[in-house]
């Protein structure tokens, strides 16, 4: 393990941020350390929203605007040229949740294929992404990957789903943009891992342009991975991946006691980070055919990417290894990184506010139930504070 702690730079972590944005930041994190708070906060906004009080613009001025980009992609182009400019690049994600309706699927296809041309004609824009359930409904995957019997008009419904996610593909292939689709529930993820299997297989013929995502919390992905690669290895296309730990824990746990199942979550918090750090290993074993995208703030994982880059003589910036981790979190990471010259991009969510908001109360309860992770933003804020002082 690499013992220089590069991440304990926090002039470089924060050197994005003005002195306001700084005490902004120490104050939303603050806030977020306290459980009940958070618990409190996420259920008046609901109820603001809801009740179409005016809150928007206090919400836009504090906890979005922290962790969002904007309210659109243009709204987002000052982020995006001043985290470029530091050498961090951008995945822009439409953080639209919780749509049902086919009309929402299109406009979020749309939405994508709009983000991948932005990102061609931008070179802090490498990688695209989005959601399985922005193309289709929850319901419909589950059902899938369960194997039951379609209706006809289920199938019609289903057919529309592949032929979305086709067209996002191609057009990433055609304007060589990296397409990052990120994992869901593991009762729907069956259905969107055999689909994303068969993109693969047609658009990754030369390099990879699909990306599945592994959420590492589940013991039985790296399994997953090894079978995987051995099939693409039999059939002649490349494998991309993004690794993360996961975010749907305490529902994963709940579902499998209800149900009466075997969780499919590891055991404990070691067992998951055990789990990443060997799934990290086995990809960079195996670079030749598999890239990826480390999406994590923990620091142990990120010394060991950089540890095994430096021991399989993996070059810094070699575009098959990507470090990435969210919008106002984490800086120390990113920024440190990016002035090391590895490659690194910041997922940037965006949306109008209201339909935002789920994203946003998301990322505050996950940064209550991390332990550590809110209390080492907090110190690191401190100590940057203190530091300007002097």
């Amino acid at each position: 393990m690499s013992t220089s702690k590069i991440f304990d730079n926090t002039e470089i972590a924060f050197q994005l941020k003005s002195d306001s944005e700084l005490e902004r930041a120490y104050f939303l994190f603050k806030m977020i350390s306290v459980q009940p708070l958070v618990r409190i906060g996420t259920a008046v906004t609901h109820f603001a929203i809801k009740a179409n009080l005016p809150v928007e613009g206090l919400i836009r001025s504090t906890v979005f605007d922290h962790f969002c980009g904007g309210v659109n992609e243009h709204d987002c182009q000052e982020v995006i040229d001043r985290m470029y400019d530091k050498g961090v690049s951008c995945v822009l994600d439409y953080s639209v949740e919780g749509k049902e309706e086919e009309a929402q699927f299109d406009a979020v296809m749309d939405k994508t294929c709009e983000l991948i041309e932005f990102a061609h004609n931008k070179d802090a824009m490498p990688i695209a992404v989005f959601k399985p359930t922005g193309l289709g409904r929850f319901h419909l995957y589950q059902k899938k990957g369960e194997g039951l019997d379609f209706t006809e008009a289920e199938t019609e419904e289903w057919n529309r789903v592949v032929a979305r996610y086709h067209k996002i593909c191609k057009l990433g292939k055609e304007r060589d943009v990296e397409i990052l689709i990120d994992a869901e529930e593991s009762w729907m993820q069956d259905a969107a891992d055999d689909l994303l299997e068969d993109l693969m297989k047609t658009y990754n013929t030369k390099k990879p342009i699909v990306y599945n995502t592994l959420q590492l919390y589940r013991w039985d992905r790296l399994e997953y991975l090894k079978s995987l690669h051995k099939r693409a290895k039999n059939e002649g296309y490349k494998l991309g991946f993004k690794i993360v730990r996961g975010a749907y824990m305490e529902k994963e746990r709940e579902r499998a006691e209800e149900k009466g199942y075997d969780s499919p979550i590891c055991e404990s918090k070691a067992a998951t980070d055990e789990n990443f750090n060997e799934s990290l290993t086995y990809i960079l074993e195996h670079l030749d055919d598999i890239s990826v995208f480390i999406g994590t703030h923990n620091e142990k994982s990120s010394y060991l990417a950089m540890d095994l880059m430096a021991q399989q003589g993996i070059s810094i910036n070699d575009n098959r290894v990507w470090f990435g981790q969210l919008y106002g979190m984490s800086d120390h990471i990113s920024y440190n990184l990016a002035h090391l010259n590895y490659n690194v991009a910041k997922y940037v969510p965006f949306g109008p506010v209201k339909d935002v908001m789920p994203y946003l109360i998301r990322r505050a309860e996950e940064n209550t139930s991390v332990a550590g992770q809110t209390n080492r933003e907090l110190n690191l804020l401190k100590q940057e504070r203190k530091r300007r002082k002097l």
